[in-house]
């Protein structure tokens, strides 16, 4: 079918910007800001303090077919009697970006890119997230490394943060790598082209593999949600497809999780605060156990991740197709994490889904002002310097990270609401299988596929629960407001 004529990409991005605007986030950087950029010429190099060359490691990025602002690389290196050493390089964005410059006062306004179906609203100008500070292919760049040594128990044995130049080899993405790695397709062209590069990748996945079995076994929650992802033809939205979880994602997620947590504990261990981002322990619990009883199963009445893992695990093998929505349906009970300070010595609440207390942000500088909080102390931490943010400044830019960063996901799904509302506007009265994935008094929500869109049930959602299978009709759609109406077809 082809895209609605008036489903063109302006229309998101005035809804975008007026979302942003209206929520306290700068769609646009500042005149200072912009001349700033004008004045950065080149990439960061070493200058004074002491930056290892590891240029010869054969570095890799996997992210995002078109992504550009690549905040990380990752190698493996096997060591004698088992084990294996994984290292993480970091950008060094604050080599650039020195604090309270005019770009630095945008990203601490903003504190995260925002991805909407119309555009990219970058927290750094492209110029550098997508260039200079980017760890991009072939180019020589400034990194913190995050340096850990994994034995064959899956256990961290050793670890140490250092600068360092690194050179990434091999620009790969999420899809293709996932695609090789399971065998469903032949190596990606780039992975063919750097000798090495295959076993490196498998060393990599194996090691990651076996990370996630360590973080599941303690109780770390396996969720997968869906996001939908832009299709456009030109400047009209052609469609909204669903992007799925992937053994390259994994991959790369499971080094982020392991690298921030080393983060979290050096800091500590040198007697600096930080930026812990937290997962508290969920308050509605209760609509968790109703959630499971529904289902047939049972959860103690206190809040356990392992257990709450335990039922997720039955629930993937008894419904696979459904649960991808009963993800969503418990990420939307946990609640939302935050970033909250954390002094040396005292007491705070760790990360429920992930099953660990020490756990910061740190491995996406380009797109988080947390992170750049991170590498400005981690450098004091290795050079011995003062910490740049006082104890207080620090708990009120966590206050004010999590304020912006719920901001950015409600104007991100805001548009991405728009965006399916502008596909399905010309479609009313059509008829579409469903699955609820929310049932509670505020409304009875049910997500359909092509395209991948949710919308709320405004007649015959009487009896309707989650993970419910359930035929749909539209009746309505608003594109600026982003609402998508259904009843219960008979």
């Amino acid at each position: 079918m082809n895209p609605p004529t008036d489903a063109n990409r302006d229309l998101l991005r005035g809804i975008a910007r007026r979302a942003m605007q209206a929520r306290g986030l700068l769609p646009e950087f500042s005149a200072e800001a912009l001349r700033q950029t004008q004045t950065i010429t080149q990439a960061a190099m070493p200058g004074t303090g002491e930056v290892r060359d590891q240029r010869e490691l054969l570095w890799c990025s996997i992210d995002n077919d078109d992504s550009r602002d690549l905040d990380q690389l990752s190698v493996a290196q096997p060591l004698s009697g088992g084990p294996v050493r994984i290292l993480v390089a970091i950008a060094d964005v604050d080599a650039l970006i020195k604090r309270d410059s005019p770009i630095d006062q945008h990203a601490r306004s903003n504190t995260t890119s925002v991805y909407t179906a119309a555009q990219i609203f970058p927290m750094l100008p492209e110029k550098l997230s997508t260039d200079l500070s980017s760890l991009g292919e072939n180019q020589e760049r400034l990194a913190i490394v995050v340096d850990m040594t994994v034995d064959t128990a899956g256990a961290l044995s050793d670890s140490s943060i250092y600068r360092a130049l690194v050179l990434n080899r091999a620009k790969l993405a999420y899809d293709s790598v996932a695609a090789w790695l399971t065998g469903a397709a032949a190596p990606p062209p780039r992975v063919a082209a750097v000798p090495g590069m295959d076993q490196q990748l498998r060393l990599q996945d194996q090691i990651a593999q076996l990370l996630r079995r360590v973080r599941h076994a303690h109780g770390a929650l396996g969720l997968e949600s869906i996001e939908a992802r832009p299709v456009f033809d030109g400047e009209l939205l052609a469609d909204l497809k669903p992007d799925r979880n992937n053994r390259a994602k994994e991959l790369i997620e499971d080094f982020m999780i392991a690298a921030n947590g080393v983060t979290a504990r050096y800091l500590s261990a040198r007697g600096l605060p930080s930026l812990r981002r937290v997962l508290r322990t969920p308050q509605k619990w209760d609509r968790i156990l109703t959630l499971a009883r529904t289902l047939g199963d049972a959860l103690p009445q206190t809040p356990s991740a392992q257990a709450l893992n335990e039922f997720l695990i039955k629930r993937r093998a008894a419904d696979p197709a459904g649960f991808s929505d009963l993800s969503l349906s418990v990420i939307k009970l946990l609640g939302r994490g935050e970033y909250m300070l954390e002094m040396p010595g005292q007491p705070i609440q760790g990360h429920f889904g992930l099953a660990v207390r020490d756990y910061m942000h740190s491995t996406a500088p380009n797109r988080r002002f947390p992170d750049v909080i991170a590498q400005r102390l981690l450098k004091c931490a290795l050079t011995g310097a003062q910490p740049p943010y006082s104890a207080d400044e620090l708990r009120a830019l966590g206050a004010h990270c999590t304020t912006q960063e719920d901001n950015a996901s409600k104007v991100e799904r805001q548009v991405g609401k728009s965006a399916a509302a502008m596909l399905l506007s010309s479609r009313s009265g059509q008829v579409f299988d469903g699955i609820v994935t929310g049932a509670a008094e505020k409304g009875t929500w049910v997500r359909i596929e092509a395209p991948t869109a949710e919308g709320r049930v405004v007649r015959g959602f009487e009896g309707l629960e989650v993970s419910a299978r359930v035929r749909v009709k539209l009746v309505h759609t608003d594109v600026q407001r982003g609402f998508i109406d259904f009843e219960r077809a008979k």
